[in-house]
């Protein structure tokens, strides 16, 4: 369990963190001798049409020096390298953005591939191929550009009259309301409304209230308002962040995995490829975010005790006393407050062990109201999943130790089941999910983080609206 901290400095403890992934200084291979390699005219010719092109990925608000200038030698090939970094890898650097990023990243060899690019004379070719090839890719960019391709006469926002919308009113904006309530999960049949504000609105605004510490009286004012108005540059400015972060992750993932997307609560399992099992999760609340871990499961957990972390001791318990601890099944053991096993324990019936240094690990939790939240952020950090004993028997049927995990859960008191091999987990952050119909769709941003990686690429700073945890839970 991790404590959130403010870093003196993101570059220097990005450079204690180099070993994550490629920082901008590496780049692939970008810095290393290049020598002098051979530029003909067409290949110059398709670099420049490559830049001119970049907004297909969202990176038109990045500025290169080839983009339209007269470069040569060492100059056009650095410049070349800079493009091919900014696809292969991202433009950003996520171990510099961000206090901890462990996911693991693609490292290809830059150099190499425009050295041999230069020579048969396909760079465009080389530089297309280096970005990701997945159909979510593909979706974000083409809605990326059907929105570039408006900006000449682009959707208002929701305009802010001097009235607020009260329950039972008529208005023309009612509909444009009703479809990003609908997208953030808080209302949904958006298309029943009409331009009346039904009470069906007025429960789901209410609920929106509430999550981001507004008075819950279903009014839109000028604070709900502003939580829901997406503008046209709004959309674009995350669909240019969510092809960054997938340009982050690497090409070719373990094809078994679990990926716990925080930034909407939700967990997918892969399974040789195939997404098998997807259910929601809780996960830490702002201030106390769950980091962007890459870490693997390596042995589930039955009937879990828990040892409470100093941070949440020094928070949650300062005003506690014996009479609490003995109520919740706890009490002092070397210096720890520990909980002993049982259903009211904070990990519930089943932890998943993971490999990391940031005591970050998968749980079950007895507290399944959180669960029906829209906004889910609400844990000190580590990931609680929906019917985790659940997961748990699929997890184990799948690696052949359900009779030994059974028999341990059997037992009553805490115990141990090794998983034959390790199941990698990837806790991501994506605020574009996609619908039905497979059309991104712009969420909340419940830690802010996608401004920092929006400014980074050359995009203006928004104003984000967190979070505002009430629930009182002492849980990891």
């Amino acid at each position: 369990m991790r404590k959130s901290a403010i870093a003196a400095s993101i570059m220097a403890l990005a450079m204690a963190l180099a070993g994550c992934g490629a920082t901008s200084g590496d780049a692939g291979g970008q810095n290393a001798g290049s020598g002098q390699l051979s530029w003909s005219s067409s290949s110059e010719r398709q670099l420049r049409e490559a830049l001119e092109r970049r907004a297909v990925h969202g990176l038109d608000h990045v500025t290169f020096a080839a983009d339209g200038a007269s470069q040569a030698g060492e100059a056009l090939t650095q410049e070349a390298l800079r493009y091919a970094r900014a696809l292969a890898l991202g433009a950003t650097s996520p171990e510099e953005l961000f206090e901890i990023y462990t996911i693991p990243r693609p490292r290809p060899d830059l150099l190499q591939g425009l050295t041999r690019a230069l020579s048969d004379g396909h760079l465009d070719n080389w530089l297309e191929g280096l970005a990701p090839q997945s159909e979510a890719y593909r979706r974000l960019s083409k809605a990326y550009m059907e929105l570039e391709a408006k900006k000449a006469s682009p959707s208002p926002r929701i305009p802010l009259k001097d009235d607020p919308l009260e329950p039972g009113d008529s208005d023309p904006r009612i509909p444009a309301i009703a479809r990003q309530l609908a997208a953030s999960d808080y209302l949904d049949n958006p298309a029943s409304a009409g331009n009346r504000y039904t009470p069906d609105m007025v429960r789901a605004v209410k609920r929106m209230q509430a999550d981001y510490g507004i008075k819950p009286d279903g009014i839109i004012g000028k604070d709900a308002l502003e939580i829901l108005n997406l503008s046209d540059a709004d959309r674009a400015r995350a669909l240019a962040v969510a092809m960054e972060r997938l340009r982050w992750l690497e090409r070719n993932p373990p094809a078994t995995r679990i990926d716990v997307n925080t930034a909407a609560g939700r967990l997918t399992y892969w399974r040789d490829g195939k997404a098998v099992d997807t259910r929601k999760a809780v996960v830490g609340e702002p201030g106390e975010e769950t980091p962007q871990l890459g870490s693997p499961i390596y042995r589930l957990v039955a009937n879990p005790t828990w040892t409470v972390p100093r941070s949440i001791q020094e928070k949650e318990f300062a005003d506690k006393g014996s009479n609490y601890l003995q109520t919740h099944n706890m009490a002092w053991q070397d210096g720890w407050i520990v909980q002993q096993s049982g259903p009211e324990n904070s990990l519930g019936l089943v932890k998943f062990d993971m490999k990391n240094d940031h005591a970050i690990y998968l749980h079950d939790t007895p507290a399944k109201s959180l669960f029906q939240q829209v906004q889910r952020q609400r844990s000190h950090g580590c990931v609680r999943v929906q019917d985790a004993l659940g997961f748990a028997e699929l997890l184990a049927r799948d690696e052949g130790v359900l009779d030994q995990w059974r028999k341990a859960r059997a037992k009553g008191d805490e115990a141990f089941v090794s998983l034959p091999r390790e199941i990698p987990v990837r806790l991501l952050y994506q605020t574009v999910l996609f619908d039905a119909k497979g059309d991104p769709v712009v969420r909340a941003d419940p830690y802010g983080w996608d401004d920092r990686v929006a400014v980074a690429l050359g995009f203006g700073s928004a104003k984000s609206h967190l979070l505002r945890n009430a629930t009182g839970d002492i849980g990891p």
